[in-house]
């Protein structure tokens, strides 16, 4: 007969009460697996919910993985969770739950609330703890002076297997302390404000980029243990670099020690695969509209802000959450109860995620990878938004890269791609993404979208990062970028460190430095970056030039940037621009400098301003504008 183990909970009735009503929003507390002393006895305490389970045992090298050796007890309430205690086992203990279930089944499954896992591919849960002694509470007590959004926000998007393996042995993945060795001089060299972790949680299927989660609450063990993850983050934020985590609640994998079908029917997924499947990714979808998944996604969120001290939770394919009828032909989805295809269950569910993280953790950010016209994405809650703190401008990543795509010759014929953004750029308070999505599946690196010969190619990549970091919204760009990697992204290898020998590749990585620099030195810049009084177009129609003017505007009148673009490789000499303001214009930034591998064409440091109007400027100036370059200009004060 079955033994069960000793009985204890960690679990209040208020806490099940919680769990229920999908409002528990710190379940990794309670749940999984907890190393405790109990009445003079060593041991651990064991919780899962499995509802439609005859029995749940815990199964592991310590007991043979005999299922009867140690069953879980049943709680009396009909929380369906299976908890109990037992003596003698430790962190680092290997374990898994047995689930006889009420269908008959009898299925082995990782912990969901595992706070480790083995190095895949193997798949069972470790006893393990979070416990870190943190040194950051000074970023900490400071976080909103470097992620309010009325600051400066570029953000280097990474996948931790493929920014850097080990030189001398290229399959080896560097461990997060290795990865801090080498990635926080580089970030202060580059100048990011904040990086961006593409997801770290467990996943079995390493080519999924870390999409295909498994193991919501494990930190990956590839690269070391959750302790060494930690020691990366502050040593980061000791640094004054934020960190951002992409958090994956909108599907997960079918593998069969995961979530999917759990206690043997579809506990965290929809069972009509009208919702509960996703067919481009042929993964599952969670059941927003149960509460128990609720609170267990929403303590998800929690479990990295809270425990990890991460910084902002960038929120993957949001879209494909809130269409019933995303990716799906007539017949493959069902309309909701007002007939429409918003998936009105994922809509709460979002909302009451941003909700409790506002609540809870002011001063970090969420951000919405949302590729669609949805309105109030980045809208209060209490306004009938989804209460997002930004949301990736997919439109103007689309639009930017088709128009930088064209050979100069023709890019009069696509002069409104590149000033369309304007029209809807103040509806949301938009992040502008050069992502993973743009650099893999043949579309080519950002350098080879460039057209020309390879002057020409870098000259137009760093006329595109400029208006990028001076156009409006917050910037992230994806590793490689920043040095003009010429191969596509590729998850199995380095990034190819070696062409920064090359002076064109030094030249685009020098000038991303300066970027950053010029972005954060200029209010003007960032103050205003999601209101349409920190922008105005100067000139905007000049097709035949294929030439742009815009002014860039913080608080200060008086510091005003003017941002000239000429998207050709033409000279064009003493160019008359307008300009706001009376007065001396010093240049800032220029992109066709020699210290970044530019023609160097001379452009005047100071020019003053005529009392001509202009562009509908009052005032103008006359600059030569050097071949397929961008410039920034600053009223010299003083």
């Amino acid at each position: 007969m079955p033994q069960p183990v000793e009985v204890h909970s960690l679990l209040s009735e208020f806490d099940v009460f919680l769990f229920k009503a999908g409002r528990h929003f710190k379940l990794y507390e309670k749940f999984g697996s907890h190393e405790l002393l109990i009445n003079g006895v060593k041991g651990v305490y064991f919780a899962v919910w499995a509802p439609n389970a005859q029995t749940v045992s815990v199964v592991g090298n310590f007991n043979g993985w005999n299922p009867h050796a140690h069953v879980l007890n049943v709680r009396w309430d009909s929380s369906g969770i299976w908890e109990g205690f037992i003596p003698g086992l430790k962190n680092g203990e290997v374990y898994k739950y047995h689930i006889h279930s009420n269908t008959g089944e009898h299925l082995e499954k990782s912990d969901p609330f595992a706070l480790l896992t083995e190095i895949p591919p193997k798949t069972a849960s470790i006893v393990a703890t979070t416990y870190f002694d943190w040194n950051d509470s000074e970023w900490m007590f400071n976080r909103r002076e470097h992620n309010a959004l009325d600051r400066p926000m570029s953000v280097y998007e990474m996948h931790l297997g493929s920014w850097m393996r080990d030189p001398q042995d290229p399959d080896r993945f560097l461990s997060y302390t290795e990865i801090a060795e080498r990635l926080i001089p580089y970030i202060q060299e580059t100048g990011f404000t904040h990086v961006e972790f593409m997801p770290i949680m467990e996943h079995p299927y390493y080519p999924s980029w870390g999409y295909q989660i498994t193991g919501y609450y494990a930190s990956s063990s590839r690269f070391g243990s959750p302790q060494d993850l930690m020691k990366l983050i502050e040593l980061l934020h000791e640094h004054n670099i934020g960190v951002i985590l992409d958090w994956v609640p909108s599907h997960f994998p079918g593998d069969a020690h995961g979530l999917y079908n759990f206690d043997g029917t579809h506990l965290y997924e929809h069972a009509d695969p009208r919702k509960g499947f996703h067919p481009d990714w042929q993964s599952y979808i969670f059941n927003y509209g149960r509460n128990e998944v609720k609170s267990f996604l929403i303590s998800n969120a929690f479990f990295w802000l809270d425990r990890y001290h991460i910084d902002g939770l960038r929120v993957d394919a949001v879209a494909s959450m809130l269409y019933l009828d995303y990716s799906r032909k007539a017949g493959e989805w069902e309309a909701n109860e007002l007939g429409g295809n918003e998936n009105l269950e994922a809509v709460s569910f979002l909302k009451a995620f941003n909700e409790a993280v506002s609540k809870y953790f002011p001063n970090v950010q969420t951000i919405a990878e949302e590729s669609t016209s949805w309105s109030g994405v980045s809208r209060a809650t209490f306004n009938g938004g989804l209460g997002f703190g930004m949301k990736w401008m997919m439109g103007w990543m689309h639009d930017t890269l088709a128009y930088f795509k064209e050979d100069p010759i023709n890019r009069s014929h696509h002069h409104d791609k590149m000033t369309f953004a304007t029209v809807y750029g103040f509806t949301e308070n938009f992040m502008l993404p050069l992502s993973h999505d743009e650099v893999v599946y043949g579309k080519q690196s950002l350098i080879y979208k460039m057209p020309g010969d390879e002057w020409q190619k870098f000259a137009n990549l760093r006329s595109l990062y400029l208006y990028m970091f001076t156009f409006i919204g917050t910037k992230l760009l994806f590793m490689g970028g920043e040095f003009g990697q010429t191969s596509e992204w590729n998850v199995n290898q380095s990034l190819d460190w070696h062409l920064l020998d090359y002076k064109p590749h030094q030249g685009i990585k020098k000038f991303i430095s300066k970027l950053n620099e010029v972005y954060k030195s200029y209010p003007a810049l960032y103050e205003k970056a999601f209101s349409p009084e920190g922008f105005f177009w100067i000139e905007l129609d000049d097709r035949n030039n294929s030439v742009f003017a815009y002014c860039r505007r913080g608080h200060d009148l008086e510091n005003d940037l003017i941002i000239v673009l000429n998207l050709t490789p033409i000279v064009r000499r003493s160019f008359k621009v307008g300009v706001p303001h009376a007065g001396q214009w010093e240049l800032v930034l220029n992109s066709d400098d020699v210290n970044f591998n530019g023609s160097g064409v001379r452009v005047r440091d100071v020019v003053t301003a005529d009392r001509m109007s202009w562009m509908g400027q009052d005032q103008s100036i006359e600059i030569d504008l050097p071949p397929l370059s961008g410039l920034v200009f600053k009223r010299k004060l003083g």
